[in-house]
C-alpha cells in the first residue's frame, strides 16, 4: 500500500468518525474508528510482508 492510498483511506475513516460525532450517531463514529484501526493494521502487515519478501526476518 503506497503512502497516498494509506493517507486517503485514513482521511476517509477520520471523516466518517467526525461525521458520526457531528450528527450525534455514535455507532457511525465507532465504525469510522474501527475502520481506521483496520487501515493501520493492514498497512503494517503489508509492510512486514514486504520486509520478509526481501530476505529480512521479522
Amino acid at each position: 500500500m503506497n503512502r497516498l492510498t494509506y493517507f486517503l483511506l485514513g482521511a476517509l475513516c477520520l471523516s466518517v468518525e467526525v461525521w458520526g460525532i457531528a450528527i450525534g450517531n455514535w455507532d457511525v463514529a465507532v465504525v469510522g474508528f474501527i475502520a481506521g484501526v483496520g487501515v493501520a493494521v493492514v498497512a503494517r502487515l503489508l509492510y512486514r510482508a514486504d520486509q520478509c519478501e526481501g530476505g529480512e526476518e521479522a
